[in-house]
């Protein structure tokens, strides 16, 4: 295996200079870099992760934390990591996963281990305790989310608030007056977890900003609870015309337990789902959707952190617009 020696030799400089080309703390000439990429090039030389680190004071790795807990859906968290290790890779980052739910602790780990370059933290709450502990750590950070004090820590996400006033505009379109929100499990709520408390939001002021007659409730993941959530909003609600189901785990059962009610969509009841583009249209009918663009999050997220490891300008929150694709769950309500 060849040495940052040989490649020293072959292109005839030092090789302190070869440290320099590879970690560009000091400029070289163009002519001695060609040299000693060729070199490189020629020899197959693969630089050792440490040596990089020592070399730049960097580590070439984000750490993306992202704690698994019981009532966040796997899969549409799983299109988010993808994207920042994707994104990761155009910058010549690898992505240290953190899945454990360890509040602040794993954190500092990480942190203080100088193991990653930066952090990228997902499922955010409101008055969420990683924020005062990340402002400490001398890597950036940036937040998938949207807490209410984010301090000075950048922010990525949908625009939640947004979203939800979409979707009641298109419904309102189309004819509906009184209209359900079938939202995240009461947990999501109880933590305080933002993009919920986002879409909620939205969605109570749009509501009233339209006139319009409607009921949120938070659903249950697995099938007893879809049912005593249609249950309810059937009670409180009756005549409702269309749904919003901002709930990935509870859409597939949402649409069957509509069809075994004898509500044929959209044909009785419009549904407009929340959900990344995919779970759309891999759907019993193709749903409209507001799309949850995963991969564009994901790759601001990472877009943001390398701003701040080079010391560009980041505006403090970037929230991406909403868009709204019509398929084939709405239509007018019926009569």
């Amino acid at each position: 295996m060849a040495t940052i020696n040989d490649v020293a030799r072959a292109a005839g400089v030092s090789p302190s200079t070869v440290s320099y080309v590879l970690s560009g703390r000091r400029p070289i000439s163009a002519q001695t870099r060609a040299r000693v990429q060729a070199a490189i090039a020629e020899l197959g030389f693969h630089p050792h992760a440490g040596a990089r680190a020592l070399a730049s004071s960097r580590t070439s790795v984000l750490a993306l934390v992202v704690p698994l807990r019981v009532d966040v859906n796997v899969p549409v968290i799983m299109q988010f990591a993808t994207a920042v290790v994707t994104a990761s890779r155009v910058h010549n980052h690898d992505v240290l996963l953190l899945t454990k739910d360890e509040g602040t602790a794993g954190l500092e780990r990480v942190a203080h281990s100088t193991m990653v370059d930066a952090l990228i933290v997902m499922d955010v709450e409101r008055d969420d305790v990683r924020i005062p502990a990340l402002r400490r750590l001398k890597q950036p950070s940036v937040l998938i989310g949207l807490p209410e004090h984010p301090d000075g820590i950048a922010c990525v996400d949908l625009d939640f608030e947004a979203a939800a006033a979409e979707a009641l505009r298109h419904l309102s379109f189309h004819g509906h007056r009184r209209i359900a929100l079938v939202g995240p499990s009461p947990a999501v709520y109880q933590r305080g977890t933002t993009y919920a408390e986002r879409f909620l939001t939205g969605f109570t002021e749009t509501s009233a900003a339209l006139g319009l007659e409607t009921l949120a409730h938070p659903c249950e993941p697995g099938r007893e609870g879809v049912r005593a959530c249609l249950a309810d909003i059937d009670a409180q609600l009756p005549g409702a015309t269309a749904f919003v189901v901002h709930n990935e785990e509870a859409l597939r059962i949402v649409l069957e337990e509509l069809q075994a009610s004898g509500r044929r969509v959209p044909a009785d009841i419009s549904v407009v789902a929340v959900c990344p583009r995919d779970v759309a249209l891999n759907m019993p009918l193709p749903l409209t959707s507001v799309d949850i663009p995963a991969h564009d999050v994901g790759g601001l997220a990472v877009e943001t952190a390398m701003k701040l490891l080079d010391g560009r300008h980041t505006e403090p929150v970037r929230l991406l617009p909403p868009t709204l694709v019509e398929r084939e769950s709405t239509a007018k309500p019926p009569g």
